[in-house]
C-alpha cells in the first residue's frame, strides 16, 4: 500500500472494527469502561474498573474527541465529552487514596477493593502512571487548569516514589537486585504527555517537563540499551548475574513501544544520533523477536534470538511468566510495532522499517480481528501458531489502550506525511 492507502485503511479499521466494540463497553450511569471481557468479547466476566485500564481509557477518548472535533474522524464530539467528564469526575472521587496513591482496581460504583485480599490498594505505580496521562490528556482538550494541576501533583508524588524506592509493581514485581527498563520507559511517556498538556495549557511547568522526558529518554538509551542494540529488560546491579535469565532476556513489544517515545522526543529536540540509533533497535529487535516460523512477535527471546535461557537467580513470578508464555503471540506488541516501524521509516528514511511495517500489517490483520463482524475487536491473546487462547496476559482485562492508540498515532503520522 502507498501512504495514502494505508491511512485510509487504518482509519476505516479505527471507525468501523475498533471503536463500535468500545462505544458497547461504556458504563454510562457511574463513567468509565468496562473492560474485563472474555478473550474473543462476547461475554463480560466482571464489572470491577482496573485503573490500569481506566486512565488509559480516559487518554483514549480524549485523544478520539480532539479528532472528530478537528474533522479527522467521524462522530459526536459533544458525546465523547460528556462521558469523559463522567469518567474524569469518578475517577478523582475514588481512585485516590489517604496518601495520594491510585488504587488499583475499583468496583463499578467506585469502591476500592484489593485484588488480592491482604495486599493493600496500591499495589502498582503503573497504575498512578495511566492515571496521570489520562487525565493529564483530557486537562488539555478541555483546558482545565485545576485538572492538570491534579495531574502533577500526581506525578511529583510517583517521582518521589520511584526516587525512594517506596513503589509496588504489579502484576510483576521488579525482582530485588535488578533495574527495570520498564520504569523509564513508562516515565518518558508520562513525562512526555505531561509536557503536552502542559504546553496546551500554558503551564509554567512545560520547559521543566520537557527536560524531564530528555533524562528518561537518556537513561533508556545510555543504561539499558547495549552496545549490540538490544535492550535490557532487566539491568542487574550485579555483573555476576550477567549470565542469568533475568538478565538474557529481552521483550520485543516492550523495546518497540519503547523506541516510538524515543523517537518522539528525540524529534522535539533535534537529537538526530539517538533518531538514528533507535531505528537501529527497532530493527535489531525485529530481527531477533520475529517468529520465523509462524510468523508474529514472540512475547520474549533471548538477547542472541530463540527460546529465553540463562540460570534462574530469584525464583520470581518474573522468571515463571519468561519461560511460561515466552512463544505467545499478543496484540500489544504488534500493534506497537506497526506504528513504530512506520515512524521509524518517515524519521530516519530506513527502507527496511518500511518493508518491515508492511510484513507485520499483513501478519496483524490476516491474525488477530475477530472473524465475528457482530463482535468486532481483536482476539488479543494467541498462541505461537496464531490460534486464540484461553489464557491471561498481564491482567483479566480486555484493554482497548495499544490497538487504538496506536491507530489513532498511525492516522495522525500518515495525515502528516500527506
Amino acid at each position: 500500500m502507498d501512504l495514502k492507502s494505508l491511512l485510509e485503511f487504518y482509519r476505516k479499521h479505527t471507525v468501523e472494527v475498533i471503536l463500535p466494540f468500545w462505544f458497547r463497553a461504556l458504563d454510562l450511569q457511574h463513567g468509565g469502561i468496562y473492560t474485563c471481557f472474555n478473550n474473543t468479547g462476547d461475554r463480560l466476566v466482571s464489572r470491577d474498573k482496573y485503573i490500569w485500564s481506566q486512565g488509559r481509557f480516559l487518554w483514549l477518548w480524549s485523544k478520539t474527541a480532539s479528532m472528530i472535533e478537528e474533522n479527522r474522524l467521524p462522530g459526536d464530539p459533544e458525546s465523547y465529552y460528556e462521558h469523559l467528564c463522567k469518567t474524569a469526575d469518578f475517577l478523582e472521587e475514588h481512585v485516590f487514596l489517604e496518601n495520594g496513591n491510585c488504587a488499583f482496581v475499583l468496583t463499578r460504583s467506585g469502591e476500592k477493593k484489593e485484588e488480592k485480599p491482604g495486599q493493600g490498594f496500591d499495589t502498582s505505580i503503573f497504575a498512578d502512571c495511566f492515571m496521570a496521562i489520562g487525565l493529564a490528556r483530557f486537562a488539555g482538550l478541555s483546558q482545565d487548569q485545576k485538572r492538570f494541576d491534579r495531574a502533577l501533583e500526581l506525578y511529583s508524588s510517583i517521582r518521589k516514589r520511584l526516587a525512594t524506592g517506596a513503589f509496588r509493581s504489579e502484576p510483576y514485581p521488579v525482582p530485588e537486585g535488578f533495574r527495570a527498563h520498564s520504569i523509564p520507559m513508562i516515565m518518558l511517556n508520562v513525562a512526555q504527555e505531561m509536557a503536552d498538556a502542559a504546553q496546551e495549557l500554558e503551564h509554567p511547568d512545560g520547559g521543566q517537563l520537557q527536560d524531564h522526558s530528555l533524562t528518561y529518554m537518556n537513561e533508556i538509551m545510555d543504561d539499558f540499551c547495549r552496545e549490540d542494540c538490544t535492550v535490557a529488560e532487566m539491568l542487574p546491579g550485579d555483573p555476576v548475574e550477567e549470565d542469568t535469565l533475568l538478565s538474557r532476556h529481552i521483550n520485543p513489544g516492550h523495546t518497540l513501544e519503547s523506541m516510538w517515545f524515543v523517537l518522539h522526543t528525540a524529534m522535539k529536540t533535534g537529537s538526530q544520533d539517538t533518531l538514528q540509533k533507535a531505528g537501529l533497535i527497532s530493527e535489531k529487535t525485529l530481527q531477533l523477536g520475529w517468529d520465523f516460523d509462524f510468523g508474529g512477535l514472540l512475547r520474549f527471546v533471548d538477547r542472541e534470538g530463540g527460546r529465553p535461557r540463562g540460570r534462574r537467580s530469584t525464583s520470581s513470578r518474573y522468571e515463571e511468566l519468561i519461560l511460561d508464555s515466552w512463544d505467545m503471540k499478543l496484540w500489544w506488541p504488534h500493534s506497537e510495532a506497526l506504528y513504530t516501524t512506520l515512524l521509524a521509516y518517515t524519521s530516519t528514511g530506513n527502507e527496511k522499517m518500511r518493508a518491515w511495517h508492511d510484513k507485520i500489517r499483513q501478519y496483524v490483520f490476516k491474525t488477530f480481528p475477530n472473524p465475528d463482524n457482530s463482535i468486532g475487536e481483536w482476539i488479543q491473546i494467541r498462541d505461537r501458531k496464531g490460534d486464540p487462547l484461553d489464557k491471561i496476559a498481564a491482567l483479566p482485562v480486555k484493554d482497548p489502550f495499544h490497538i487504538l492508540r496506536n491507530l489513532l498515532l498511525l492516522i495522525d503520522l500518515l495525515e502528516e506525511e500527506g
